[in-house]
């Protein structure tokens, strides 16, 4: 009865949620291994980097964080990036600690530029997590975390990365606790027409990459490793928040 209740939800989510969608553009950004890491320019204001679009959706995520995730504890970041999300959510939620990671080492240096602004330290020093690499998830680097969060990661990243996002939550999240993803989504091959010139221009630079499917691609992975979805909802800018939690 239970798992007839939790999918008849997930349905209704995933029917709601193909409703709307709005407009945004897309460049890129490489890294310090010259690797493309980021759909766009980053400009730095010394040790900190900074994203456009943070300051377009920043607000959006906070209030999708506070309405689905816990504001207290400690939450991991995969594919921290910039640094901009984990600070500008850990100085409006004061209770909130967070674990930055990424790959890049400067995106790790603008991480750690950022935490030196948040009180009590409660934005950590970042490290590098690949969650492609099995085993991820036993890094020593790696606490006791309430919350797993990723911010536009799945799209640009090999889907192995998002294979290995799922089993490293599985891992580390107890029964109750919560992943939240953030990013461009379809849904059985529903998109906003921008989302699909967006997923062909992904395809054009890595053909591993791409706009992932809700239903196709990301819940048949989700429920392999007792996840269901909770959120399913359309914000500005074609984004999704997506919100699994463990069984």
């Amino acid at each position: 009865m239970l798992l007839y209740t939790t999918a008849s939800n997930e349905k209704k989510l995933l029917s709601a949620a193909r409703q709307g969608i709005n407009v945004m553009t897309h460049e890129h950004h490489s890294g310090s291994n010259g690797k493309q890491i980021a759909l766009e320019e980053r400009m730095a204001h010394g040790a900190k980097l900074t994203s456009p679009s943070v300051a377009r959706n920043r607000d959006v995520i906070l209030e999708a964080f506070r309405k689905h995730m816990p504001t207290n504890g400690l939450i991991l970041e995969i594919a921290s990036g910039t640094g901009e999300h984990g600070a500008y959510l850990t100085k409006a939620l004061p209770d909130l600690i967070w674990q930055p990671s990424d790959p890049d080492e400067n995106s790790r240096v603008s991480i750690t530029a950022y935490g030196e602004d948040i009180s009590g330290g409660r934005l950590h020093l970042p490290f590098s997590i690949d969650v492609a690499e099995y085993g991820w998830w036993d890094s020593p680097d790696i606490g006791n975390i309430d919350g797993l969060v990723t911010i536009n990661m799945t799209h640009i990243t090999h889907f192995n990365a998002t294979e290995g996002l799922f089993r490293g939550a599985a891992a580390l999240l107890k029964p109750g606790e919560r992943l939240f993803l953030y990013g461009p989504y379809s849904i059985n091959g529903e998109m906003a027409e921008s989302n699909r010139a967006f997923d062909a221009d992904l395809k054009r630079r890595d053909p591993e990459w791409g706009v992932r499917d809700l239903e196709a691609q990301i819940l048949p992975l989700a429920h392999n490793h007792a996840f269901h979805l909770v959120a399913a909802e359309h914000v500005p800018a074609n984004n999704m928040v997506v919100v699994f939690e463990k069984g």
